[in-house]
C-alpha cells in the first residue's frame, strides 16, 4: 500500500482540499506539520491513485511538497482512527414542534451508541466505499440544515440528493421521514456503494448514475416539489442553478468555503426566485439554505 503525501501552505489548504476530494473520493488524511504547513495524505495500490501532474494541477500554488512512501503493516488501523463516529445534534424542540433525533454517523467498524429509543438516529457508512461519511464539515452543515428543516416540515415529502457520493444525506433524509429520496451521483463505483449503504441502514433510496454537466435533472412531480440537497462544489452548484427549471420547495447547499457563498445564493435567486433562510459555517467552509 502506498502512502501518497501533498504539502500544502496552511493559507490556501481549503482551495486544495475542495479540489483534491475530486481526486480522491475515498477521502483524505489531514496532518498538521507546522504554523504554515498541512499535509494531505491518500492511500491506494499502485496506479490507483491520481497522478503526479493532475496533483500539481490542483495544489498549484500552494504546493510546498509532494511525496510517496509504503505504509506500516498497521495501515489499516490507522485508517480506522482517521474515520471516528460523528454527531449531530437535534435542534432544540419548541412551539410544539415535535422533537427530532440527532444523528450519529459512524463506520462500520465502530459500536452503536447506548441510547433510549428515538434518541440517536444511527447511520452506517463504509469510509472506503464513496466520498461523504459524515466528518467533513460540508456534510456536518448540510445534516444540520436538513434537521433544522424536517423541525419545521412534519410532512415531509420527495427529496433528490444530488452528488450523493455514499448516500449519507440521502439516507439521513429517508431515516428522518422524507420519501420517495432519490440519489444522484456520476461515479458508478459510489452509486453501487449508496445503494449498498442503503441496505445496510434499512431504508429505501433510488439511487442512479447521474452526469450534472451532461444529463437533464429527473422531471419534478408537477402536484409536489421535492427538497434539494446538493453538497458540491461551487462550480457544479452554479450548474445546477442553470438546469433547474423550476424552484425546488426548500434547496440546501454544501461544498463551499465562506467566500463563494454570497455568488452561488445571487445564481439561484437570479435564476429560481428563491431567498436565503440560513446560512452556516465550519472554518473555512459553509452550506446554505435557499426557499423561494
Amino acid at each position: 500500500m502506498i502512502r501518497l503525501a501533498v504539502r500544502v501552505r496552511r493559507a490556501q489548504a481549503d482551495l486544495v482540499l475542495a479540489e483534491l476530494l475530486e481526486l480522491a473520493p475515498a477521502g483524505v488524511e489531514e496532518v498538521g506539520i507546522d504554523e504554515e504547513t498541512l499535509e494531505y495524505a491518500l492511500y491506494g495500490a499502485p496506479g490507483e491513485l491520481p497522478s503526479l501532474p493532475d496533483l500539481n494541477a490542483v495544489a498549484g500554488g500552494a504546493l510546498v511538497e509532494i511525496s510517496t512512501s509504503h505504509t506500516p503493516d498497521d495501515w489499516q488501523e490507522r485508517w480506522k482512527r482517521f474515520h471516528q463516529p460523528v454527531l449531530i445534534d437535534a435542534p432544540p424542540s419548541s412551539g410544539g414542534r415535535p422533537s427530532l433525533p440527532a444523528i450519529r454517523v459512524r463506520p462500520p467498524w465502530e459500536p452503536a451508541r447506548a441510547q433510549s429509543s428515538g434518541e440517536v438516529e444511527e447511520i452506517v457508512i463504509d469510509p472506503g466505499q464513496a466520498f461523504g461519511t459524515g466528518g467533513h464539515a460540508t456534510t456536518r452543515l448540510c445534516l444540520e440544515l436538513l434537521l433544522e428543516l424536517a423541525a419545521l416540515t412534519p410532512g415531509r415529502g420527495p427529496l433528490i440528493d444530488v452528488g450523493t457520493g455514499s448516500g449519507v444525506l440521502a439516507i439521513a433524509a429517508a431515516r428522518l421521514g422524507f420519501a420517495p429520496v432519490l440519489g444522484l451521483y456520476h461515479e458508478r463505483e459510489s452509486v453501487a456503494a449508496a445503494r449498498a449503504n442503503a441496505l445496510v441502514n434499512h431504508v429505501e433510496i433510488d439511487v442512479r448514475h447521474f452526469d450534472l454537466r451532461n444529463d437533464d435533472l429527473p422531471p419534478f412531480d408537477p402536484a409536489e416539489r421535492p427538497v434539494v440537497l446538493a453538497n458540491l462544489l461551487q462550480p457544479l452548484l452554479m450548474e445546477l442553478a442553470r438546469r433547474l427549471s423550476r424552484p425546488p420547495e426548500h434547496l440546501i447547499a454544501g461544498g463551499l468555503l465562506v467566500a463563494e457563498v454570497d455568488q452561488v445564493v445571487l445564481a439561484f435567486r437570479e435564476r429560481l426566485g428563491v431567498r436565503e433562510r440560513e446560512r452556516r459555517h465550519r472554518g473555512e467552509w459553509a452550506a446554505v439554505w435557499l426557499t423561494p
